[in-house]
């Protein structure tokens, strides 16, 4: 019977929702960005399937410990609670478990915080084994301390003869099931990193390795079909996060050359530790890649914080000096007034190109400085072969573009563009034709 873990629901029927916030200065600047910060919230609760019916906000510099907001707030929400129906309130912060406890007696609905609610948008959304295996494996971690007398239901899951200690109380079962369950899925993940690794390792090297990233919902997966010519039919939403599996597709270069693009998950701000650490080995298309396109939306008043998310989490990753092209998307959407935008960010970013993905502008563009930044990333040697080693020949041509070969009797003289990752590769197997 095949075992299975399901902690956040997935209802068909949409939930009535309220969403919550702290403004932790009065100065107008940190008061508009907490409202931008509530908005992407509603935009994550619609994703989720909710309807976001009423908001609150709250000045104060620091959450208060017990209820995460003061005690009259408290009240003032329960109301409002009561008044519209309301299922579940969303905390745009993440929550102690002593706060969740807290504000689930007082308030007497569900509560959710921002982590919570992305992991459950990110387990509605997985499809292939690995997403699920990882999503499963970011909501137990995250869960893990927040067990309370309720997740009994786990030990109807996992009983039977030999799941309870001497003396073991029901929590500490529940406790032990979890890490139990982390550990086989941990496992499982491994295995499927080895195998990502063989189907690497078969990889023809010869192609240069694209991997777009970016804030969701910048439109990295309507650009991967745009550059595919129609060849990609990867699943495109206007919603926060409407495709979590890496998928890489063929694109055409100019002079008959091609690169793998690959579409990765959108970043988002605040994305729980749990998840980036789960999601490694899908990210690490990202870490592997040649180049990276850091695609933006011009459009949102948020880019500039977009950016720095996305960075932030490039570097987590390990990946944050590879070659990026700065992919601003959109242009279309751009307000007027805003153009001025275009030539700064030109100045600021060298190889920034200014695109939109859904109506085909700056597309060419953006492939010829794919193209330069390939050629910058590699470099010219020219070789004798002896006839007798021309399996040695015949490997360099999957290591790097052959530009000319000429044939003697006893030597075929090669001029190769090899990109610098082959480098080390190609002195090997130069050494042993030597």
């Amino acid at each position: 019977m095949r075992e299975t873990f399901k902690y956040f629901e997935t209802h068909k029927a949409r939930e009535r929702a309220a969403i919550v916030t702290i403004i932790r200065s009065n100065d107008e600047e940190t008061r508009q960005e907490a409202l931008e910060h509530l908005n992407e919230l509603a935009l994550l609760a619609d994703t989720a399937g909710a309807d976001v019916l009423y908001r609150m906000t709250q000045e104060r510099a620091t959450p208060d410990v017990a209820l995460y907001l003061g005690k009259g707030k408290v009240e003032e929400l329960k109301k409002h609670v009561a008044a519209l129906e309301i299922q579940l309130v969303i905390f745009d912060d993440e929550l102690s478990p002593v706060q969740i406890r807290n504000l689930e007696r007082e308030v007497n609905v569900k509560i959710l915080d921002r982590s919570s609610l992305i992991l459950d948008i990110f387990a509605s959304r997985a499809r292939t084994r690995e997403a699920k295996t990882q999503i499963e494996l970011a909501q137990l971690e995250y869960l893990l301390p927040r067990l309370t007398r309720a997740w009994t239901h786990l030990s109807k899951q996992h009983g039977g003869i030999g799941t309870k200690g001497p003396g073991e109380t029901q929590i500490e079962t529940d406790r032990r099931l979890v890490k139990t369950r982390i550990s086989l899925l941990k496992e499982k993940l491994s295995e499927i990193a080895r195998q990502h690794e063989t189907r690497r390792s078969g990889r023809n090297d010869e192609l240069a390795r694209v991997a777009l990233v970016g804030y969701t919902n910048a439109g990295k997966s309507s650009l991967l079909n745009t550059l595919a010519s129609g060849d990609s039919n990867v699943f495109v939403e206007n919603r926060l996060f409407a495709t979590l599996d890496a998928t890489t597709r063929s694109i055409d270069l100019a002079h008959s050359r091609k690169a793998l693009v690959t579409d990765t998950v959108g970043f988002i701000r605040k994305l729980p530790p749990k998840l980036i650490a789960s999601f490694r080995t899908t990210l690490s298309e990202v870490r592997e890649a040649d180049i990276l396109l850091h695609v933006v939306d011009i459009a949102s008043a948020q880019f500039e914080e977009q950016i720095e998310v996305v960075q932030e989490t490039l570097h987590e990753l390990g990946a944050h000096l590879k070659p990026t092209i700065m992919v601003f998307n959109k242009l279309d959407l751009l307000d007027e007034e805003k153009k001025y935008l275009i030539s700064e960010l030109r100045e600021r970013y060298p190889h920034a190109v200014f695109i939109s993905a859904e109506r085909g502008i700056g597309i060419e563009h953006l492939k010829s400085e794919i193209e330069k930044v390939i050629t910058e990333s590699s470099f010219e040697l020219t070789v004798e072969i002896p006839m007798t080693h021309y399996d040695i020949a015949s490997r360099l041509h999957e290591l790097g573009e052959v530009r000319e070969r000429v044939f003697s009797e006893t030597h075929v003289r090669l001029r190769l563009r090899v990109h610098v990752r082959n480098k080390e590769r190609v002195e090997r197997l130069l050494a042993t034709a030597a």
